[in-house]
């Protein structure tokens, strides 16, 4: 059982504990081991891990769009936290981290 997947919670807009079991994971070919794979099957939690080009079993299902969105959200991050400010949370406040993540963002847009 990876214990780093029991430790997050999700949560949910609105009143209720929050939710456990996301729908999906997202992880690169490190995690493709069967027992992560096993684990998620046995909580109802989808996989979008890709397989190793050594692996030997063919039956692992992939979802190529949505890992391809996993990596787009990757690379934004990375380049977000080339700004030092951001990689290092130097803002304490809410707000003020908030705004210097904005600004960062409307760089990279521009």
């Amino acid at each position: 059982m990876p214990p780093l997947l029991e430790r997050g919670a999700i949560r949910r807009p609105g009143r209720g504990r929050p939710r456990v079991r996301p729908a999906r994971v997202g992880g690169d070919k490190g995690y493709t081991g069967w027992p992560v794979r096993t684990y998620l099957r046995r909580r109802g939690i989808g996989a979008v891990i890709p397989r190793r080009t050594n692996e030997q079993r063919r039956g692992v299902r992939f979802d190529r769009a949505a890992y391809r969105e996993r990596n787009a959200v990757e690379r934004l991050i990375r380049r977000l936290k080339q700004h030092r400010a951001i990689a290092t949370r130097y803002e304490k406040l809410q707000e003020t981290y908030h705004a210097l993540l904005t600004l960062a963002c409307i760089l990279l847009w521009l």
